[in-house]
């Protein structure tokens, strides 16, 4: 029995408890619960319409029919399973199955030929697996990214007023605020936040090669079109692609993968940052008692959680550009290349949730070395000289970039009595110089 010690894949193993709440949406379990799922609502689709054949069913039994997904269980996935044994087939598996249930619920086999009528197997896996996706995104992911989001919103609110030196080219350059730094990032996380909302999570719904024409044939009079446009987004909350091939085309789900990896992009970048800031000693970290730092050095404490976090954000991202990249693409009407590919969505998303599991965690053990900050500040005096130039240059001063250029290019230590002095010997007001010498590389931090 697969157990996290002996599971391939350190989803299910090593970081199993991280995981384990994304078994809802991208099993094998899962997969086969929303294909019944799917293959239950299009019955209850038709009956409404209703289909000639189907004008006698009993509408009460339409709960009884619900719960065969709502009640789904390991039980009833094994039972699919082994019909699929016999089947060779996944989806055609889940029909039998459900014309099983159809018999234990007293149900005509009349009625059970139209289960999976005029339907293709992609009709099935392009509703269940971007409805899994959508459900998982917003039941799993997005809320675990807010709280990181907010954690950064609270040290941006926390620490809005504390200076910082900034590094351009990892050099000193003119200083900022680490309240403002973290709001660069809760801007950019919310700016994708936004354009994933906004993103249509698609599904293909039209028969063998996409024109309905099983449905068509048997009910000419039918607007089946129209049928699939409310199924897909009326009963699923789905986006209804049309035209298509026998299979979803994939573009839009290429969307939302792309802006999933963009926002593990910008997490990437918050993990580097804070682990180099970790290193300048502008953090310490709360130290976890028991945890061992290093196996050989006893005074170790390693900024792990976010090189961890990184870690899995690259393997999610790998994925998600394979993802993004191969779906759209199939071989005419239909090759199966998507299929195999496609069970895969989930795999990602689940990276990215370890990920966004360790950020958190060392988002929670950060303590600011306010002191570490404030010296970096005193140490660089070189970085008011844009400040100074600058006024100088709206005072009509001749070559006041240059002037300043000399004093702080010397290869000596530019300190807090340099700068003093230099103002000093300027041929400006005094007023001038009063305004020159309130800059200093805590107070000029910007807007």
């Amino acid at each position: 029995m697969l157990t996290p010690l002996t599971a391939v894949s350190p989803i299910d193993g090593r970081y199993q408890a991280k995981t384990e709440k994304l078994e809802q949406y991208f099993s094998e379990f899962a997969l086969i619960r929303y294909r019944v799922r799917v293959e239950i609502e299009y019955f209850i689709a038709l009956c409404e319409i209703p289909l000639p054949q189907l004008e006698g069913f009993d509408h009460s039994l339409f709960g009884p029919l619900r719960n065969l997904y709502r009640d789904f269980s390991v039980s009833d996935a094994e039972a699919v399973k082994e019909i699929e044994r016999t089947t060779n087939h996944d989806v055609k598996a889940v029909e039998y199955f459900i014309k099983k249930m159809f018999a234990s619920l007293g149900i005509d086999a009349r009625y059970g030929e139209f289960v999976h009528f005029g339907l293709t197997s992609q009709d099935i896996n392009n509703t269940s697996v971007p409805l899994s996706l959508k459900e998982g995104i917003a039941d799993v992911y997005l809320p675990l990214l807010e709280e990181v989001c907010s954690v950064l919103r609270g040290f941006e609110t926390d620490w809005k007023d504390v200076p910082m030196l900034a590094r351009t080219h990892g050099q000193p350059a003119s200083p900022t605020r680490l309240g403002k730094e973290f709001g660069v990032f809760t801007a950019r996380l919310s700016e994708q936040i936004r354009q994933l909302a906004a993103l249509s999570y698609p599904a293909k719904f039209g028969g063998a090669t996409g024109n309905m024409n099983a449905h068509h044939v048997a009910y000419p009079s039918i607007d089946w079109k129209a049928f699939a446009d409310m199924f897909v987004e009326e009963r699923l909350g789905l986006s209804h692609s049309w035209p298509t091939t026998q299979i979803e085309h994939y573009d839009n789900l290429a969307a939302i993968f792309d802006c999933l990896a963009r926002i593990n992009t910008i997490l990437v970048d918050l993990c580097r940052d804070i682990w180099t800031y970790i290193s300048m000693e502008y953090f310490r970290q709360r130290v976890v008692a028991g945890e061992v730092g290093s196996s050989a050095m006893p005074h170790k404490v390693n900024p792990i959680d976010f090189e961890n976090a990184e870690g899995n954000l690259g393997v999610a991202n790998a994925l998600y550009h394979h993802l993004s990249a191969k779906l759209p693409i199939s071989r005419m009407q239909r090759d199966l290349t998507d299929s195999t590919v496609l069970r895969n969505v989930g795999v990602p998303v689940a990276h990215s949730v370890i990920a966004l599991e360790s950020l958190k965690k060392g988002l929670g053990k950060l303590i600011l070395n306010e002191a570490r900050l404030a010296s970096d500040l005193e140490n660089n005096w070189a970085v008011v000289a844009e400040g100074i130039q600058t006024i100088l240059r709206r005072e009509g001063y001749p070559n006041p970039y240059e002037t300043l250029k000399a004093l702080t290019r010397t290869g000596e230590a530019v300190s807090r009595e340099t700068i003093a002095k230099f103002i000093d010997t300027l041929a400006v007001s005094d007023n001038v110089k009063a305004e020159l010498r309130a800059i200093t590389p805590s107070s000029y931090t910007g807007l």
